[in-house]
């Protein structure tokens, strides 16, 4: 057996229908356990974005949109460019709907999880404020929890490695800009090319992480809101000029969820298989939001907990769906030996011949170094809650080191050990954001009283 096969065992495990009922199931019990009460805030949640309603004096690091833009770094990325492209070809297009579904138990998921990161904040040796789920287990429940919060953070070293991000933007460049246009020989090793562009990619993440969550939440702020743009440009002209498919595509999507025949092994098959990349999309109770969010300078939970609901619906439900419907109409995913990335780029140069795939390279490239930056940091917040911040520089060499590793290893194994690690990593967040809903919700109702009072 090898180490595909092994990993692939591993995260299969990992994400058996334990983890259907932990984060949809939680994410649904969120959802009505909040009354959908912060769904009618949205509004109210783009104001706070916008800066109408500033926190003067609060503790914490960054702003609430840098707050979003570095959490929407971390999964506005390959999540929604390859690991699309991932779950249609494994799980067929029913997958995008048990995606969409995952992302709007998400959102209140998101609500709860991120209220909590401002309301249960802990204090680094330094005496900085820090937030996570490791700190909201260790400042908001008994110590027989604690045991929890090491978990979290273990597992979590492993999950923010740059390794789907690092792989996947390699091989898209080595494919469009040195393979196909016949500057490397095709059927040459690439070993060494895979090493180089590996160590340029490597150079340009050091140069940001290096300087800490400010660095990270000003880089992303710029970068993403642009990329994010240019993409769903791409897609909306896709969409427009073949827009008499679409209605037959979306009946796809839907009869192809509760298909018994589906490409995912069933209903099961392709929900398991939607909610995988969902997860690994918008990482709505996964942990890794918390602790983005949990470094916004505010002194009010529920503000930070609304900004984060807005993650999924960005992501999953306006980006994840552009890309899908780009994959779609071009049919590359029937019967094609390419597989994350590359298929998308194939889908970009049928529907947007000649510019397609350059235009989707340039938004790979941002979107996955910005996505490196952020996990970087939340590696780092996992590393430095184990051993400590001072030593926290050993993990960062460690973890530019882990580029090269990603650079040059195969995508299966790759998705396996983030996959399973991703699974892990939402035992205790989800474990942690249940027991303590009742003070979400209380909280809550606070504000919004609040709220309502003050207009």
């Amino acid at each position: 057996m090898n180490i595909a096969e092994i990993t692939k065992q591993f995260a299969d495990l990992a994400w058996g229908p334990h983890m259907l009922i932990l984060l949809v199931g939680g994410g649904l019990f969120f959802l009505i356990y909040s009354r959908f009460v912060p769904f009618r805030y949205i509004g109210h949640a783009i104001n706070v974005v916008r800066g109408k309603y500033p926190d003067d004096g609060a503790e914490g690091h960054i702003s609430h949109a840098g707050a979003l833009s570095s959490a929407m770094a971390g999964t506005v990325g390959m999540g929604n460019i390859g690991s699309v492209a991932v779950a249609i070809m494994v799980g067929g297009p029913g997958a995008i709907f048990w995606m969409w579904i995952s992302a709007i138990v998400g959102m209140a998921t998101k609500f709860f999880t991120c209220t909590l990161a401002i309301m249960y904040r802990g204090k680094d040796e330094n005496g900085d404020v820090q937030g996570g789920p490791m700190y909201i287990i260790t400042q908001g429940l008994s110590k027989k929890w604690h045991f929890l919060a090491v978990f979290f953070c273990v597992v979590g070293l492993i999950g923010n490695f740059p390794l789907f991000n690092s792989n996947q933007l390699v091989q898209i460049i080595r494919e469009w800009v040195f393979v196909k246009p016949g500057h490397f020989p095709a059927d040459q090793s690439t070993f060494w090319l895979d090493l180089s562009l590996g160590i340029v990619v490597m150079v340009i993440v050091a140069s940001v992480i290096l300087g800490g969550i400010k660095r990270i939440a000003t880089v992303a702020s710029k970068v993403v809101p642009l990329m994010i743009l240019i993409y769903m440009s791409c897609a909306a002209y896709v969409i427009v000029t073949n827009i008499e498919q679409i209605p037959g595509y979306f009946s796809l999507i839907f009869s192809e969820a509760f298909s018994l025949n589906s490409v995912g092994g069933g209903i099961l098959g392709t929900m398991l298989i939607g909610i995988r990349r969902a997860a690994f999309s918008n990482e709505a109770g996964i942990g890794t939001e918390v602790m983005a969010h949990g470094s916004a300078k505010t002194n009010e939970p529920v503000k930070e907990g609304l900004v984060a609901m807005l993650g999924p619906a960005i992501d999953t439900l306006l980006v994840c769906t552009a890309t899908a419907m780009i994959i779609l109409i071009s049919g590359v995913w029937q019967g094609t030996e390419a597989e994350g990335v590359n298929l998308s780029a194939q889908a970009f140069e049928i529907t947007m011949p000649g510019v397609g795939p350059y235009l989707l390279i340039l938004c790979v490239i941002f979107f996955s170094i910005s996505t490196i930056f952020t996990q970087a940091f939340y590696g780092g917040q996992c590393f430095a809650f184990l051993f400590g911040r001072k030593r926290i520089r050993f993990y960062q060499y460690f973890y530019l080191l882990a580029i090269l590793f990603a650079a040059t290893a195969s995508l299966q194994e790759i998705v396996n050990i983030i996959d399973a690690a991703y699974a892990l990593m939402a035992i205790p967040t989800m474990t942690s954001a249940l027991l303590l809903a009742p003070k979400v919700r209380a909280a809550a109702k606070d504000y919004f009283s609040r709220l309502e009072k003050s207009h």
